[in-house]
């Protein structure tokens, strides 16, 4: 199997729809499996956001029907965003709207600020929230037609839900991603179809691998059930020149993006690529921070795609 590898934007740091549509494209039209984005409400740095924050799923909806073959996703959708009744009914209609493309990672939220910043609740201890809204969500779709769906828990309570509508998928593809030694595991083994680890130490990798192996085992599923997927920076060039001048674009310096991300010169990225792969990483979301330069998705199609198998 070769290496998957997908696009993901974080839109909160200043795009229009227009500009995510513009990406998105390119990623469809070079042969990437995936265009992803961030949902998030407030842009994070120095940077102002302008002209402010596109929301995940209304975004998703457009690209829906803007878009013919890329698969769509969040990495990762936050449990305090939405009730997870309505982000059943949301994920199920973009789902519909793209002819069965889309993909939902959930995650407990981090962001405190964007909370303060919008009027959305942060609790302290959200992770009973996450797992509430994955049985939920879950169960809502696994619901057959004519049938009722309820369930009473600490956080929500549905009573004689109709479980309508459906995804065009069964199952939609669920991504859980944490860095929590047990209980994530084990949410990821009981929920998951892909298990994400989000910009984590490069020698972290391979044995955070085998922790979601372990909690796979424990539940009675094979290793290979799972999708084990991370996310890191990416910023690649031709040649040296090049790859500092993508990296001072992003206000990144070139020696911490090597050492932390999918960085450096095409022989290095694929080097680092290969090395993923024989962690146990199946597949790559690269993090592409500027969104007006969809050079960087060419070169990374032609010059360091068709290197990996």
């Amino acid at each position: 199997m070769t290496l998957d590898l997908r696009i993901f934007t974080e839109p909160q740091q200043g795009a229009t729809y227009d500009d995510q549509l513009a990406v998105a494209r390119t990623t469809e039209e070079l042969g990437f499996s995936a265009f992803f984005r961030s949902d998030h409400y407030l842009a994070m740095g120095d940077g102002a956001g302008l002209p402010g924050p596109t929301d995940a799923w209304t975004t998703l909806a457009g690209l829906a029907r803007d878009t013919s073959t890329v698969r769509l996703g969040t990495l990762v959708s936050s449990a305090t965003f939405r009730h997870p009744g309505v982000l059943a009914i949301q994920v199920a209609q973009v789902d519909q709207m793209s002819g069965g493309r889309v993909e939902l990672g959930l995650g407990t939220g981090w962001f405190q600020a964007e909370h303060s910043a919008y009027g959305i609740p942060f609790p302290d201890k959200r992770f009973g929230l996450l797992e509430e809204q994955l049985a939920i969500i879950t169960g809502l779709w696994e619901t057959p037609v004519r049938e009722q769906f309820s369930f009473s828990g600490e956080h929500y309570q549905l009573t004689d839900s109709p479980a309508l509508p459906k995804p065009t998928q069964s199952p939609v593809p669920v991504l859980v991603g944490g860095g929590g030694p047990r209980r994530t595991p084990a949410l990821a083994a009981r929920y998951g179809t892909e298990y994400n680890q989000a910009f984590p130490e490069i020698d972290a990798i391979g044995p955070r691998v085998r922790v979601i192996e372990k909690a796979l085992s424990e539940v009675g599923r094979a290793p290979e059930s799972m999708v084990q997927s991370v996310a890191l920076v990416a910023a690649v060039g031709q040649d040296e020149a090049e790859f500092s001048r993508r990296a001072a674009a992003i206000g990144r310096e070139p020696g911490e993006l090597r050492e932390h991300g999918v960085a450096g010169t095409v022989g290095e990225v694929v080097d680092r690529l290969k090395a993923l792969e024989a962690d146990g990483i199946q597949r790559v979301y690269l993090q592409i921070l500027d969104l007006a330069d969809l050079d960087h998705l060419d070169l990374i199609a032609r010059e360091v795609r068709p290197q990996l198998g």
